[in-house]
């Protein structure tokens, strides 16, 4: 008796294990499939709020200036003219785009489609923005496009409209429905709930891109009052030798700058937030800064750009040297 006791016991956990891992491998795309659908409509939302994305050429952080830099280094920099001469359009739909994926992603409809949209996007962005990124796992659009990989082989088939439509045909096909009849149910059921779905986006982010956008801040008034300079953050001039750095921080934002000495006895600070894409660049080596998410590099002595896709220099600031004490002084380009 108590032998057929463990045996039915031994039986029901294995049974129980197996059921866990059944169902494990179900859901084993699901986070993936969260993550790339959320972070996909964040970034559309992101972009349709920024006030400097279709700025226009006049704007480096615009979705044309960044384009315009990336037309020279990129691979497919010949197929970009199109973009460049209309980039209100390109920059929308590039955004729009981005929604579409997320949201089709994320709801599981039509989901090997939505795949192959967010995997062209990341596959476009790795071509002209991060291609040169080096070494190459720095880079993350090619990361994205690789993880599109495995919903653009399986779909979207659990928890998903498209696991709910399908399981639908099953019964109608089990009920004797004709095929042709199921299939045209399915994609016209699927065609509505697509409309309803790129309605409420294209709703949605119209209405960010038409009020949700950052506004500039205002410029101080005539009768504002000036604020008293305080002393800024000082680091011994020995810690600074000729050809490298030290590392303080912007009292007014927060942010890293390095206190550089390109030539001896000439001091300058560099601010160390790339003007791409907001990245930290690294410290300076060769002569150059450079930045490890786009592949952009900046001249070590004066912040300028060497080579994109960032388009603006580094913000410099004023560096004072008293006694043996080197003294950050207050940004003087941004």
């Amino acid at each position: 008796m108590a032998t057929g006791t463990g045996s039915t016991a031994g039986g029901t956990a294995g049974g129980r294990t197996t059921e866990w891992k059944a169902l494990g491998s179900r859901y084993a795309l699901l986070p993936l499939r969260l993550f790339l659908g959320a972070t996909f409509v964040y970034a559309a939302f992101d972009k349709l709020s920024d006030a400097h994305y279709l700025a226009g050429a006049g704007d480096p952080a615009s979705f044309y200036a960044q384009t315009k830099a990336a037309e020279g280094s990129s691979p497919i920099g010949w197929a970009l003219g199109p973009a460049l001469h209309a980039p209100t359009f390109f920059g929308l739909l590039v955004a729009f785009g981005e929604l579409a994926v997320g949201l089709g992603t994320l709801l599981g409809l039509w989901g090997r489609v939505a795949a192959l949209g967010g995997a062209l996007l990341s596959a476009s962005l790795w071509l002209t923005v991060s291609f040169h990124t080096t070494p190459y796992y720095l880079g993350n659009d090619l990361a994205y496009l690789l993880a599109w990989t495995p919903l653009l082989l399986a779909g979207t088939p659990y928890l998903s409209v498209d696991g709910y439509l399908a399981a639908r045909a099953a019964r109608d096909r089990a009920r004797g429905l004709a095929e042709d009849a199921v299939r045209r149910r399915a994609l016209l059921d699927g065609g509505i709930a697509a409309v309803a779905l790129g309605g409420a986006g294209l709703l949605s982010g119209s209405l960010t891109a038409g009020f949700g956008r950052d506004e500039a801040p205002a410029a101080a008034g005539a009768g504002a009052t000036s604020p008293v300079p305080q002393p800024g953050p000082a680091v011994p001039a020995a810690q600074v030798p000729v050809g490298g750095a030290a590392t303080v921080k912007d009292p007014a934002s927060g942010d890293a700058v390095y206190i550089v000495q390109p030539a001896a006895g000439k001091y300058a600070g560099l601010s160390s937030v790339c003007t791409h894409s907001g990245c930290a660049v690294n410290p300076p080596k060769d002569g150059k800064l450079y930045c490890p998410c786009h592949g952009s590099t900046f001249d070590a002595a004066t912040g300028a750009v060497i080579t994109g896709p960032a388009v603006k220099p580094l913000p410099t600031y004023a560096v004072t040297k008293n006694g043996d004490q080197l003294e950050l002084g207050p940004q003087q380009s941004s």
